[in-house]
């Protein structure tokens, strides 16, 4: 498996205060980049979304978080699931990932999508555009970002962005700067972005049969691009339940269904649950039905040992 990812969504843990709070978000960090996570993400938002809880509950600034991370961590790299492109100008975020990426002695990505959440946007006072104009400033910011990243002095002219003779010094520590992450499943638009501008792309959910139509489209796109997809790390992001015994495995199920209000279907197609052997087993499933990697979250993860059994059950995969 090419990445195997963490990704931390929840900031409400029962009894710890918000003194406390990135202690434990650095100690489940420490966990993944101990036991065998190649990569972790936080999310992207300024009010908790809701399939995970209340708008009210915690939310932490993405960016300040994984620089704080990057000094409690050695291994993983580190990376939004997904930056919005309407909440920071991308000449702005190509310096704010290239920092990140010098503080992490080269371990950041940049993950970027066209952004959704249109409370939270009405909250802080940012503009939403309509999702044909969010998609062409995601094309414009790409081309910054890849510019600034790649060049001395970066040029870009956008209907919406612009830089001229940009610098961002110091330069990225990895060559060619950040690997740049793509999010979401969009077949016309996002997956052909995908295919021009990205090394990673991750899909949300999924049975291994929607990955595999989802990659064939992929596929095509990158055709037209005259580009080998084999280039392009493909992901999935999904729940993961996970324990030593059956009974606890259910148990856990269940409480993940009550907290996030999943339904049958949902779980179906979104969670992976199951001892270490048949967790395994169910990633297989979808490496083999063409994946390069998986990202999960853990409702349980605050607990930390969850986590080193999941990075230990599937890192070897």
């Amino acid at each position: 498996m090419k990445l195997l990812g963490l990704q931390i969504p929840n900031f409400t843990y029962p009894g710890v205060q918000d003194n406390q709070l990135f202690e434990r978000v650095a100690a489940i960090a420490a966990a993944a980049d101990d036991s065998g996570f190649d990569s972790l993400f936080v999310m992207d938002h300024f009010y908790q979304i809701g399939s995970i809880g209340a708008a009210t509950q915690p939310m932490l600034e993405a960016y300040t978080l994984l620089g704080a991370l990057a000094a409690r961590t050695h291994r993983v790299r580190l990376a939004t699931l997904v930056t919005g492109i309407t909440y920071r100008n991308p000449a702005l975020l190509a310096k704010i990932v290239t920092t990140l990426d010098i503080v992490s002695a080269g371990r950041a990505m940049l993950g970027i999508g066209a952004a959704w959440n249109e409370e939270e946007h009405r909250g802080y006072g940012f503009a939403f555009p309509p999702v044909r104009e969010r998609m062409d400033r995601l094309e414009e910011a790409l081309r910054i970002v890849r510019a600034m990243f790649r060049e001395e002095r970066a040029t870009v002219r956008g209907r919406y962005y612009s830089v001229q003779e940009a610098l961002n010094n110091p330069r990225p520590i990895q060559p060619g700067g950040p690997p740049i992450m793509i999010g979401g499943g969009g077949e016309k638009r996002t997956l052909a972005l995908v295919a021009r501008y990205a090394d990673v792309w991750n899909m949300i959910g999924g049975t291994p049969d929607d990955v595999h139509r989802k990659i064939g489209v992929l596929e095509k796109h990158c055709v037209a691009e005259s580009r080998d997809c084999s280039q392009i790390v493909k992901t999935r992001l999904g729940a993961l339940v996970i324990a030593d015994t059956e009974a606890e495995v259910k148990r856990k199920v269940a409480d993940l269904a009550t907290a996030r209000n999943m339904d049958e279907d949902r779980l179906r197609s979104y969670v992976v649950a199951g001892t270490p052997p048949q967790v395994q087993e169910q990633v297989q499933r979808y490496l083999d039905a063409g994946l390069d990697g998986m990202i999960f979250n853990m409702n349980d993860a605050q607990d930390i040992e969850p986590v080193r059994l999941a990075g230990e059950a599937l890192r070897e995969l």
